[in-house]
């Protein structure tokens, strides 16, 4: 039964105040001591679970409500009480969950999924619309990332660190802008809110079945989360309060992956070759030995021609088959280690009354690292009168069956990341009356990434004659009188790379003021206005290869032989069963001649090596030195972004009756102005004239010349919803609002070289400069949107919830390339250059989508709750290398130049089914749940080259958690992550053609916490 408040009764704007219980204030010291341990600690932002009481001042027996209960509970009570569109979870609850990070707690949220990589959630869609087109918060403030976009690694933060997540589906003014989809906030705790003092300590084992049949040179069989917890209030007799909260996290673990591999589509080694028996010159029946791609005579690096022919205006290659035909098929082991350092502070000083003052810190240090081993097949190369003639396709081109002579590699790399996150805050609230609140709001966040890498390469001097055949999950190699369990058989070109790349800054420095009054209406109940300042940065450096520097070192032979490099590093293949889960039985099969299978060689192992050892052999070969590469600011591969925001909103919340029915809820405006300023670098030139032909032409001067380029936008964005109280238990629910998204930081950068043309004898700048070529638009529009919510609510009871939604999104979204005209000045003269780029497009799709939740418990204990979005989409996102393609002109007309042999996918991140589940089982002390997680499949982008389309395939997550609580200070808990080992399976250019599959095995969590 829902209590209504009199409209005659003002709301009042209030401190709360706690009291100190006298054990606390013995045990005041001693806890705070304890603190400075050298035992990992938290800052676990829980409520209270108080135990049962035989009796309080009051008489009144109360009875606490804890564990998965109390988890449904705080969330059908976040959804009742908003006035938008919200799912959440409280921190009670995210302790609980068996999550490795928010990512896994926020994808038990009704609508929201998870983009897995090494085995745990990482970025979060919403409501079938990918990470790009959400917004990520953390007590009210940006958050920053390491990836260059706009989304968040979820796995960067720990869930035992945070007091509330929530997904906003609707919005109103007073947030921030930049979500289409939706806008994810995390806050942490505040400690005099919070009102009792609290110790917590909890271990957590882990232990992952995949990571025993590993010898792990980077991590143990057994890894840990350790956390600590405390939180207090102070108390002084002129009746002010400080509240503090402090918590550390370390966790060290492994994170085990088996993965088969094909070449990806982000570059040039993935090519859709022809199939064709009467073609011998290019595709897989050319008539010498070469690479499918390429012709016997004629052009290179062309496969199936989908530019269109002028003649027909149908592609060069119109109606002719092809095969999906990548460099190269590989195995991955992995040897792997994810540490994590994690410190969350608050601090909260009520002076007096009047003034509420709050300062919090997030820091976070991650490094995950891997040793990996690989055994690579090469595959463009064609046997003629063989690889054509035996090659099985399945409908859309993907391979089944493969036969050829090819060369096989045992390679090897040693990767690391290591991120920082740093987040600070400063908020403070003045309450000038009981009606006028003003609050000022400081922030600051920082995301630095740096990625090492040692690429090493062994190959066969010879080409072996091997076989595939495409299982039910991966495939399966023959190879003729070879074992590739030999490491002597790997001799030829011996190479190394030392990497370092993806070295990143992305920074926010925001300010805000907001002013709340209420207002003495029998309709508006207040008003809410206020201004905000932010300025992002995002430096990404540039070096002597692509996105960062490369060494590249060859074994001299003269000086040590492969053999010995080879044999003086070689190492036990380091796992066994290796991706047994996923495979038909061996790998791969050595036979011979006949076709009888020879023992060694056949199996699931290859001969490996350490590769620091086999990279520092091949460096000193050469009389190097082995050393990460540097990185440097003024280079041309340098992507330099300011962002500066101008924002300022006004909202009306209204609260009243009208038919009979209490209706509450807001409607406001938010304006937005945002300036982009882009530097980039290119190699400077001095403009030369000849003095005696009067010819002028660009000379190079060896200097790196800094050019800048912008852009900037102002939008407007109303919002409005409604709840209403339709009766005692049922609430109708609407909400309208406009949102964006801004376009990612990294797509924004400005790099520029000028195309000359000097046939013609330039006399002028202007006759000289025709063009520019480059990358980055610093001008990229924001995606926008209307978007339209309605939904019932049933509440039934505090365990109970039955919510019906649906929505609607009409948004115009993804880029185009597009000529248009830049101005430059060359040698004091303007001059405006045509430039074919990326810009945000105006064509409008629509998305549309129904979801439902469901709670319920039966009195006997156990429970379900069940979340469901479908949505489905006209958005279509063209590949960039075989979808269709256009160019708009400088006068706006758009040319198709290709026609594309894939079909379009959707929005990135878009799933059109998304579910979750639970079934739990709460009898007294005993605690125990069974999650299940689906979402269909969905395009992920790559972060290298975004234009090019990978699908991730449908998958299904099981979880499982069980407690049982000692005592009021002790519990044990187990839990288990992919308790089903359920693998990842992607696929290339269109669903159908396989690329990867990743097997990671489920994750085993048991341990115990203390709790005072």
């Amino acid at each position: 039964m829902s209590t209504k408040i009199s409209k005659k009764t003002k709301p009042i704007h209030k401190i709360g105040k706690f009291k100190l219980s006298p054990i606390a204030k013995l045990m005041k010291l001693a806890v705070f001591t304890s603190v400075t341990s050298s035992f990992a600690f938290s800052a676990i932002a829980q409520e209270p679970e108080t135990e049962n009481l035989d009796k309080v001042e009051n008489d009144i027996e109360v009875v606490a409500i804890v564990g998965t209960r109390r988890t449904i509970q705080e969330q059908i009570a976040i959804k009742r009480e908003s006035t938008t569109v919200v799912d959440g979870l409280s921190a009670s609850d995210i302790g609980d969950l068996p999550a490795l990070s928010i990512g896994e707690a926020l994808e038990t949220l009704t609508g929201a999924s998870s983009h897995r990589e090494n085995g745990g959630a990482t970025e979060i869609s919403i409501r079938g619309l990918g990470p790009f087109l959400s917004a990520t918060n953390i007590n009210g403030r940006e958050a920053t990332n390491g990836s260059g976009d706009r989304s968040v690694n979820f796995s960067q933060f720990p869930s035992e660190l945070m007091q509330k997540v929530a997904i906003y589906k609707t919005q109103d003014a007073s947030m921030i802008e930049g979500g289409v989809a939706g806008v994810i906030t995390l806050e942490t705790l505040k400690p005099l809110d919070f009102g009792n003092q609290r110790f917590q300590a909890e271990v957590k084992g882990n232990y992952n079945p995949d990571q025993a049949n590993v010898d792990n040179s980077l991590q143990g069989d057994l890894g840990y989360r350790g956390t600590l917890s405390y939180v207090d209030q102070f108390e002084f007799s002129n009746d002010q309060a400080i509240g503090v909260s402090v918590g550390f996290q370390r966790q060290d673990i492994s994170q085990p992956e088996a993965e088969y591999r094909s070449s990806s589509p982000t570059d040039s080694s993935l090519w859709a070759c022809l199939n064709d028996p009467t073609d011998t010159n290019t595709g897989f029946f050319r008539s010498s030995a070469g690479d499918c791609e390429d012709g016997v005579n004629g052009s290179s690096n062309a496969g199936y021609n989908n530019k269109i022919d002028p003649k027909t205006g149908l592609a060069v290659d119109d109606g002719r088959e092809y095969a999906w035909t990548g460099s190269s098929r590989s195995f991955r082991q992995n040897e792997t280690s994810d540490e994590r350092d994690a410190l969350f502070f608050a601090l909260q000083y009520q002076p007096s009354s009047k003034w509420d003052i709050n300062f919090d810190a997030q820091i976070s240090d991650r490094t995950q690292a891997e040793a990996r081993h690989d055994l690579i097949f090469l595959q463009k190369r064609v046997t003629p009168g063989v690889t054509g003639q035996n090659l099985i396709t399945n409908d859309v081109g993907g391979i089944l069956h493969w036969e050829g002579e090819e060369y096989i590699e045992s390679a090897g790399e040693q990767y690391s990341r290591e991120e920082n996150y740093r987040g600070y805050g400063l908020n403070v609230e003045h309450f000038f009356s009981d009606d006028l609140k003003i609050s000022v709001d400081l922030g600051y966040s920082k995301t630095s990434r740096e990625e090492l890498q040692i690429t090493n390469r062994g190959r066969t001097s010879s080409r072996p004659f091997l076989s595939w055949d495409l299982g039910e999950y991966i495939p399966h190699f023959t190879v003729t009188d070879f074992d590739v369990t030999d490491i002597s058989n790997f001799t030829d070109s011996l190479r190394t790379r030392i990497d370092r790349e993806n070295v990143r800054d992305n920074e926010t420095m925001g300010a805000r003021v907001d002013i709340d009054y209420i207002l003495d209406s029998e309709i508006f109940s207040s008003v809410q206005a206020g201004v905000r300042v932010s300025e992002l940065t995002f430096v990404q450096y540039g070096g002597t290869n692509g996105n960062g520097s490369r060494t590249e070192f060859n074994l001299d032979g003269s000086v040590t032989s492969a053999i010995d490099v080879l044999e003086g590093c070689q190492i036990a293949f380091p796992e066994t069963d290796f991706l047994s889960s996923v495979s038909d039985g061996n790998i791969i099969t050595n036979v011979d001649s006949s076709g009888n299978v020879i023992e060694s060689g056949t199996g699931a192992s290859w001969a490996t090596y350490n590769n620091e050892c086999f990279s520092q052999a091949v460096v000193a070969s050469q009389g190097g030195e082995f050393a990460y590469p540097e990185v440097t600011y003024e280079n041309a591969g340098t992507i330099d972004v300011t962002e500066q925001t101008t924002s300022a909103y006004a909202m009306l919340n209204y609260d009243t009756e009208m038919f009979g029915k209490f209706i509450r809820g807001n409607f406001g405006v938010r304006v937005v102005n945002s300036d982009v300023t882009s530097i980039g670098f290119r190699e400077g030139f001095d403009v030369v004239t000849d003095p005696a032909t009067g010819i002028v032409e660009l000379v190079g001067n060896g200097n790196i010349e800094k050019i800048v380029g912008g852009g900037d936008y102002t939008e407007v964005l109303p919002s409005f919803n409604l709840v209403v109280d339709y009766d005692d238990d049922i609430l109708l629910r609407a909400g309208i609002y406009r949102g964006m998204s801004r376009a990612n930081p990294s797509d924004m950068g400005y790099s520029r070289t000028f195309v000359t043309d000097d046939s013609d004898d330039p006399q002028s700048v202007e006759d000289l400069l025709v063009g520019v070529n480059g990358s980055g638009n610093p001008d990229l529009q924001p995606l926008m949107s209307w978007n339209y919510d309605a939904a019932v609510e049933w509440y039934p009871s505090d365990d109970s919830m039955v919510a019906l939604g649906v929505y609607y999104k009409q948004f115009n979204g993804g880029f185009q390339q597009q000529t248009q005209l830049e101005n430059f000045i060359i040698d004091g003269v303007e001059v405006s250059l045509p430039i074919t780029n990326s810009v945000t497009t105006d064509e409008s799709s629509d998305l549309y989508g129904f979801e439902a939740s469901f709670s319920y418990r039966w009195d006997l204990g156990i429970g379900v709750k069940f979340g469901y979005n479908y949505a489905d989409t006209s958005y279509e996102f063209e590949d960039s290398n075989y979808g269709n393609t256009f160019t708009t002109g400088l006068d706006g007309v758009a040319t198709q130049e290709t026609v594309g042999i894939v079909p379009p996918a959707s929005v990135p991140g878009f799933s059109e089914h998304v579910f979750n589940g639970q079934l739990y089982y709460q009898i007294g002390d005993f605690d125990a749940a069974l999650i299940y997680k689906y979402r269909s499949e969905y395009f992920q982008p790559y972060t290298t080259n975004p234009t090019r389309l990978r699908y991730v395939d449908e998958a299904g997550i099981w979880e499982a958690r069980a407690a049982y609580k000692i005592n009021q200070y002790i519990r044990i808990k187990v839990e288990a992550i992919n308790l089903f080992s359920e693998p990842r399976s992607d696929d290339f250019y269109t669903q159908g053609n396989l690329g990867q599959v990743s097997d990671y095995g489920p994750r085993l969590f048991a341990g115990v916490s203390f709790k005072y």
